[in-house]
């Protein structure tokens, strides 16, 4: 199946299970060249798999989020940081729905348009007629060297004073812009999830009008389907654990591989056939599929209600959170098990389960799925007054 000529299906995870080959075939190239090829990021690009959140008046599928979840997870299977760029690029096109229609066009004006950003405000908007002055730096800013358009957060001044909200928090937005008109700095030397090319990307007094910027935070999306009513931070926070449960997937399967062949140093037996390796595998696979079973039934619940035209309440947004960073530390445990369980053959650059530790490891560096979560979602359950801007 060409997916570049026939448009793409909705059937997104049958299309990124047909993938998995090719990305098989490049994890070398990616890991070395510390960024998705752009020839792989095409590929991505005309098979939709940006284009999952995106909505339909934009050419997008606006898939229910399990599919679109689930989509990144199988991409994940074969590469973390594919199935990273894959997540990052789809939540980022989610961000259309806020934007003015005219601009949305103007973004998206190609379908196979690619996005990414950082929400973090690092950079300064300057108030200017019609627009913002914008000056910034941004780290983590995964996927920019193939992105057609980048977006930064960033405090909005105002006659030489950060502009307040009412609540007297200074306000921010995010900015959207041309990714030829930003400067991209070589930065990404990193542990793991190395080919996500999360470097630095710098802009200088550069003008953006008024409507290439949104406020996730203080205003609702312009598209009225139910996949917006869908908290914004909690479909992100999913998107991270869904690639690191098909991380997690193919660290179990590393290994099940590698005991079948690999005879422990001082044993007569295929690790395979070691008692103490089976119950270690079992385990792993129990908590694999435990974190699993609740990240997407908590999906399913929080879409049903959005489905039924109701706000997802912030205890509901807290539970999208929870399941999704217990999903993201669990995954990092198993694939440590399963790295452990490879003994020496799992320190070789050769063995794909030391890139599955890494790039599970690094995985739970992200805020959205930080070890903080657990406290914010612990106030919650509490019933203590908690600040939900976030969730």
């Amino acid at each position: 199946m060409n997916v570049e000529r026939c448009g793409p299906p909705r059937d997104l995870v049958a299309v990124a299970t047909a993938l998995l080959p090719e990305i098989r075939a490049q994890v070398d190239a990616i890991e070395r060249g510390r960024r998705l090829p752009a020839d792989l990021a095409r590929r991505f690009a005309g098979a939709g798999l940006f284009r999952s959140l995106l909505p339909v008046s934009l050419g997008g599928m606006e898939l229910d989020p399990r599919t679109a979840l689930a989509s990144m997870e199988t991409i994940g299977q074969a590469d973390a940081s594919a199935g990273w760029c894959v997540m990052i690029g789809a939540t980022a096109g989610m961000a259309a729905a806020w934007l003015p229609p005219d601009a949305a066009r103007t973004v998206h004006a190609t379908p196979t348009t690619i996005t990414g950003g950082v929400f973090a405000p690092m950079g300064r908007a300057v108030r200017e007629g019609d627009g913002y002055r914008l000056t910034g730096r941004w780290q983590w800013m995964s996927g920019n060297a193939n992105c057609d358009w980048l977006m930064g957060g960033a405090l909005i001044v105002e006659n030489g004073e950060p502009r307040r909200l009412p609540s007297g928090a200074p306000e921010s937005r995010m900015l959207f812009f041309p990714a030829a008109a930003a400067t991209r700095i070589d930065s990404w030397h990193a542990a793991g999830l190395s080919g996500t090319g999360s470097g630095e990307v710098e802009v200088s007094d550069l003008f953006v009008p008024h409507t290439h910027t949104i406020s996730l935070v203080g205003e609702t999306p312009r598209e009225p389907g139910p996949l917006y009513r869908f908290p914004p931070f909690g479909l992100l926070a999913l998107g991270i654990a869904a690639v690191m449960m098909g991380n997690a997937r193919a660290a179990i399967d590393d290994l099940v591989e590698l005991a079948g062949s690999k005879r422990p140093q001082g044993s007569t037996r295929m690790l395979a056939e070691r008692a103490g390796a089976q119950a270690e595998l079992a385990q792993a696979e129990a908590r694999l599929r435990s974190a699993r079973a609740w990240y997407y039934e908590s999906v399913d619940h929080a879409w049903e209600r959005a489905r039924a035209g109701q706000l997802l309440e912030v205890a509901d947004r807290a539970e999208l959170r929870l399941a999704a960073t217990w999903a993201t530390r669990t995954c990092a445990e198993v694939t440590r098990s399963m790295y452990d369980l490879g003994g020496g053959s799992s320190v070789f650059l050769s063995s794909p389960l030391q890139r599955r530790f890494r790039d599970a490891h690094v995985g739970t560096q992200h805020m959205m799925v930080s070890a903080a979560t657990y406290e914010l979602a612990g106030r919650v359950l509490m019933g203590v007054p908690t600040d939900a801007s976030l969730i």
